[in-house]
């Protein structure tokens, strides 16, 4: 405890002293250098100041990470209070908005009543406002000729702008359009903005105060967004106009703040005029009055067949939430909330549902089905190949899980399923082919049914409810594999890989698509179709190396006993036809190191069953006869050799020789070899049976000295 206190006191005091303002390293190295004893000293000093080094380290590391999580709970809350400053600011102008509104509203309401009391006031509020009627008409006759004054210096907007009475000019100036996402200056452009309508036209470089039409943009479907200043990029505002964006720069900060504010008060005033002309025609119209009929017993009869119709024909539209719903659809589009946009077409064909059908109902579907169409397109491309792909699957079930809720199923299905086929298709383009093929198989099964599995899942939630979608992803996941064993061949049969190594990568391949059973998806009788032509080719391509090795090891035999030299040599062979299914190979064994069999069947036996082996590996029902009929031929080669030297060799000793390795071949290896087919088929081949109880296969022309079939 001591000691500890100590170490404690002495770092303490150290701590102090490197924390001194006057501290001076080579001073201090040099006094400890005098005070110290010896090497041991320097040592246990040199400990403590590494234990205070680590010390402040951590200290650092925790004072660095509180201060990091205060600088993100920071930065939240500083999010949210401009989230909220931003709301408020446009509560509070939507309230000057409807206070200026139910002003203005109430004084046409009092100059109706009292129309000198309105003269006057007029004339207060400005002299040179003329007073009658004529002059009134004269004024709006002025306005309109100032518009078409203007309109006529810009070209190709005559016919695309319809003439009407109530149209006239708000406010006009230069503005400099720059690009959205690189933000480089494009064109200088003169803008237009009338009470239903916004018109941009590019300056013409060679005439002064003339202009081309570039774009026309109603204000119903406009929204106006305050970009914030970012030195150089200053006095900025971005127009939203789907499906695209353009953002203007104003010549200073003050007139940038005129057109945010004329922009809006423009839309607001369209809106409330628009709003009225709706109310009126909403309100119910007096009845005809019918022709009078002599019958007195018909009054109560239409009396009563008269008011339900009444009722029927009035929709209430004047809802504050109605009025607003195409411009909320607006800002939920530009803003990306997709879900309260179909949340508002809901509760519009909920409310709408049981209400007749009138010519202010069909004007307000007009509207909205004008923003279902806008919405739907920017769903679709936000489930199109073109959009980033990370993410998963579930990066995409939000659009889809609208558009389903749009009524488009189909067009969802179609979407999800294309988006998913070009993630999987870039996933398997960016594998590295590595240099071991089973080692890049291994890569690639993972990341194609790992895809399918996430894509099957989210199919499954995202489409529960539409059974008829489910054809559509079979026909896709077919697609899908496809495009999987185009990869997979390319790699493991194109580069004519080894009949073992194709085994191994086909084994892969079917433990991965295994996996597909989770979901109810089976898909192995797809994978065999599929890879059928290209294993038969590989079977066939082996079959043929072992026929021509076969016949080169017959034309060279001298049917002599094998000599191993060595014990272990002895031993490895005899292990090697016991991995083989030979077991009583030690009674063709001989003293010391020999063997008595020849070299050829040897070698052929250990070939043969390696071929079979790896071919079971291989094996599904398509290939039973391909596989079949390769190992007869094998067998036939090897088989007719030695019939055909046992009739031609003259020697007796070289004659019993060939008989005991014909004994071999007929009691040992063909048992073995049809053993081995039925275990990995699961049915006896008569072929083999038929091969092997025939005492001799082939008759051969005495006089050849080959053995070719």
């Amino acid at each position: 405890t001591m000691a500890l206190s100590l170490g404690e006191g002495g770092g303490s005091r150290l701590r102090r002293q490197l924390e001194s303002g006057g501290f001076a390293a080579g001073e201090y190295v040099k006094q400890l250098s005098q005070q110290s004893d010896g090497d041991r000293d320097l040592q246990e000093h040199r400990q403590r100041i590494q234990a205070l080094s680590e010390e402040t380290a951590q200290s650092l590391k925790r004072n660095v990470y509180q201060n990091y999580r205060q600088f993100i709970e920071t930065a939240r809350e500083i999010s949210y209070l401009e989230s909220e400053m931003y709301q408020l600011s446009h509560i509070l102008t939507e309230q000057k908005g409807i206070m200026e509104a139910v002003t203005q509203a109430l004084l046409l309401q009092a100059d109706r009543d009292d129309p000198a009391l309105g003269a006057r006031r007029a004339a207060v509020a400005d002299p040179f406002l003329p007073l009658s009627a004529k002059e009134a008409a004269a004024s709006e006759e002025g306005r309109q000729r100032t518009l078409t004054t203007l309109l006529e210096k810009v070209e190709g907007c005559r016919d695309l702008l319809p003439e009407s009475p109530g149209k006239y000019l708000v406010y006009n100036g230069d503005l400099v359009e720059y690009d959205a996402d690189h933000m480089a200056q494009i064109q200088r452009v003169h803008a237009f903005l009338m009470n239903d309508c916004l018109l941009v036209a590019t300056a013409l470089p060679n005439r002064r105060g003339a202009y081309r039409y570039d774009a026309l943009y109603p204000l119903d479907g406009l929204a106006v967004v305050n970009v914030k200043d970012n030195p150089p990029m200053k006095d900025m505002f971005k127009l939203l106009m789907f499906p695209e964006s353009r953002i203007f720069q104003a010549e200073n900060a003050k007139i940038k703040k005129e057109w945010l504010e004329v922009l809006e008060e423009t839309k607001r005033n369209r809106a409330l005029s628009e709003k009225r002309r709706l109310e009126q025609e909403a309100m119910p119209r007096p009845a005809p009055t019918p022709p009078e009929s002599t019958n007195p017993f018909e009054e109560d009869e239409e009396e009563e067949e008269e008011e339900p119709s009444a009722e029927e024909e009035v929709v209430d539209l004047s809802l504050e939430w109605i009025q607003e719903l195409p411009e909320d659809l607006d800002v939920c589009i530009a803003q990306r909330d997709f879900e309260g946009a179909v949340d508002l077409l809901d509760k519009l064909n909920e409310y709408l549902g049981d209400k007749p059908v009138s010519q202010p109902v069909k004007e307000l579907r007009a509207k909205v089905d004008e923003r279902v169409r806008q919405l739907t397109d920017v769903l679709v491309f936000e489930l199109s190949p073109d959009r980033s792909l990370r993410g998963g699957p579930r990066a995409t079930r939000r659009a889809v899980s609208q558009l389903i809720r749009l009524g488009q199923s189909t067009k969802a299905c179609e979407l999800f399923l294309k988006n998913r086929a070009a993630a999987v298709q870039t996933a398997i383009r960016q594998l590295r082919i590595e240099g071991a093929t089973l080692l890049y198989i291994h890569k690639l099964c993972h990341v194609f049914f790992t895809s399918l599995l996430e894509t099957a899942r989210e199919f499954e939630t995202d489409f529960a409810g539409n059974n008829g979608c489910y054809s559509a992803f079979v026909v896709w996941a077919r697609s899908s594999m496809r495009m999987f064993v185009d990869a997979f061949s390319k790699q493991v049969f194109d580069s004519k890989e080894s009949l073992s190594t194709a085994a191994e990568c086909v084994k892969v391949a079917k433990e991965h698509c295994k996996q597909l059973s989770e979901i109810g998806l089976d898909l192995t009788f797809i994978i065999h179709a599929l890879l059928v032509k290209d294993i038969k080719g590989a079977l066939q391509s082996y079959k043929d190396i072992i026929i021509e090795a076969t016949k080169h090891r017959n034309s060279e035999e001298m049917w002599r006993r094998m000599n191993l030299m060595t014990p272990e040599a002895l031993g490895k062979l005899r292990e090697e036809m016991r991995s083989c299914g030979v077991g009583n190979f030690d009674q063709y064994t001989g003293d010391d190191c020999w063997v008595n069999l020849s070299y050829t069947v040897v070698a052929f036996t250990k070939q043969t069953m390696a071929f079979l082996e790896e071919a079971l590996k291989l094996y599904f029902p398509e290939l039973h006869m391909v596989l079949l009929e390769s190992l007869v031929e094998i067998i036939l080669v090897a088989v007719q050799h030695v019939d055909y030297s046992l009739r031609c060799e003259q020697d007796p000793e070289k004659k019993a020789f060939i008989r005991q390795n014909a004994s071999f071949l007929y009691e040992t290896v063909l048992p073995v070899v049809e053993k081995r087919f039925e275990e990995g088929v699961g049915k006896p081949a008569k072929q083999l049976q038929d091969l092997r109880n025939a005492s001799r296969l082939m008759r051969v022309n005495p006089e050849s000295t080959t053995s070719v079939v």
